[in-house]
């Protein structure tokens, strides 16, 4: 983690490995947004709009009691690349303004947020995955959300990830059995 001096907010850095689940899996997964809610229980509600040409998302996360539900709206793009004979899938996104998605009445728009995802092969048959992170949750965050997040919701993300690679394998070879 590294403190962003003027808002006094954390940019977080993220490593880890998700085993049995190939590189292109893992970023299928990490882009399909019909497929995120059913593994990411904090997501309430997500979907894409074309703005400016470009594909632009909303996302309303739910929030743990008493913080109230924050929403996000960012466009997203993923790049395949090679570099020294290794395949790396590359996930950028950031938040950005329409009024394709006015704000919602009880909720807190996010509107500084910013994720950069790398994902490559672990050599074997998993994946790593490299995350960088930023956003301004608004509102008044306490620190034990903070802490929570740092500690337990990055990492339980990982494991949640790692899960539903495993269940969108199996759901993906059973598509192609019908």
């Amino acid at each position: 983690m590294a403190s962003v001096r003027k808002s006094g907010l954390y940019e977080y850095k993220v490593f880890g490995v998700i085993h049995g689940c190939p590189p292109d899996r893992c970023a299928e997964v990490y882009m399909d947004l019909r497929y995120r809610p059913k593994w990411d229980r904090y997501v309430k509600e997500v979907c894409e709009k074309i703005v400016d040409g470009r594909s632009a998302i909303y996302w309303e996360v739910k929030f743990p009691f008493p913080m109230t539900n924050r929403d996000y709206v960012f466009t997203r793009e993923r790049r395949d690349l090679e570099v020294d004979g290794r395949k790396i899938y590359v996930i950028l996104a950031k938040s950005v303004v329409t009024s394709k998605f006015p704000e919602k009445p009880g909720l807190i728009r996010v509107n500084h947020y910013k994720q950069n995802v790398a994902i490559e092969s672990d050599g074997r048959n998993g994946s790593k995955i490299y995350m960088f992170y930023f956003e301004n949750p608004g509102g008044k965050v306490p620190s034990w959300a903070v802490n929570w997040a740092a500690k337990t919701g990055v990492p339980n993300f990982v494991k949640d990830m790692q899960k539903a690679c495993l269940g969108y394998q199996r759901r993906r070879s059973t598509a192609h059995q019908m």
